[in-house]
């Protein structure tokens, strides 16, 4: 009966109908900061008054072609590059780190039995569920307790304690359909322990660990909460900066800002969706 239902014409537009509009709601706030991040109106960017690139040009050749009124782009673009530094130096540390202990540990959670797995396995997942503030604040007083002082290395370890458990759900997905046998008949034919994982296993898993990468980069770049608390004096990543714009105001450049940031971020997606696809 249900089979029917969905296979009738009026059900089907009726659901085409509202994947249109869903798409719309979801990406028509996008649309909008892309057309504004073009306006040229320096009071009320929420008012068109013309087309111009004057916002993208002061944030990477300062505030002299626009004459822009933000003391942050006022003199030159250094403090956008040092931000934007800080967020490549933790996207890349953090979701390394994250990519090798999460694809460990999915191995080692495949391969191995033992008493408690079950309960391992749920606590390896905790991360992905606890809100951001949550964690945020427990990593901030754990740091504080232990005698960290606040910089770029406690926000690497702060987003590597959340970002293994994506890796690791992302590489257990993929061993899942892994042909254990392979491993086996390798070993039979004489080949090690490492061999046998840079020549079978590796290969196999590629495309989970490549995602998995790119997901701990895309989330450690984008990340927000936690980076609040636990980020020090220096170590103020591009988020927080857009974050710090906004407190003083909505600013032309936080338009401009955030479409570079999110064109980064669907190009990194867009590689990743690519290498998943790719066979080989």
């Amino acid at each position: 009966m249900f089979e029917r239902i969905m296979s009738s014409k009026g059900w089907w537009r009726l659901f085409q109908a509202y994947g249109l509009v869903f798409l719309i709601f979801l990406y028509l706030p996008l649309a909008l900061i892309f057309v504004y991040s073009f306006n040229a109106n320096p009071i009320n960017m929420a008012v068109w008054t013309e087309f111009t690139f004057d916002w993208y040009k002061t944030i990477f050749f300062g505030a002299g072609t626009a004459g822009s009124f933000d003391a942050a782009f006022t003199e030159s673009p250094d403090r956008i590059f040092e931000v934007v530094r800080n967020s490549a130096i933790v996207a890349l540390s953090a979701s390394t780190i994250s990519t090798v202990i999460g694809t460990a540990t999915a191995i080692a959670i495949r391969r191995y039995d033992f008493v408690g797995k079950k309960v391992y396995q749920a606590l390896l997942v905790l991360p992905m569920i606890v809100p951001d503030i949550v964690l945020g604040i427990a990593l901030l007083i754990f740091f504080v307790g232990a005698g960290f002082e606040l910089s770029l290395l406690t926000v690497i370890i702060g987003h590597t304690t959340f970002l293994s458990s994506y890796v690791f759900v992302v590489v257990s997905a993929r061993l899942a359909g892994m042909d254990m046998s392979l491993e086996r008949a390798s070993a039979d034919l004489g080949a090690g322990p490492l061999t046998t994982f840079r020549r079978v296993t590796l290969p196999q898993i590629m495309p989970g660990v490549v995602g998995g990468f790119l997901l701990a980069f895309i989330i450690s770049l984008d990340d927000v909460v936690i980076t609040y608390f636990i980020a020090g004096v220096g170590s103020q990543t591009l988020p927080l900066f857009i974050l710090a714009m906004m407190r003083r105001g909505l600013r032309p450049q936080i338009n401009a800002l955030a479409i570079l940031l999110l064109s980064f971020t669907f190009t990194v997606a867009a590689i990743g969706l690519y290498l998943r696809s790719r066979k080989s």
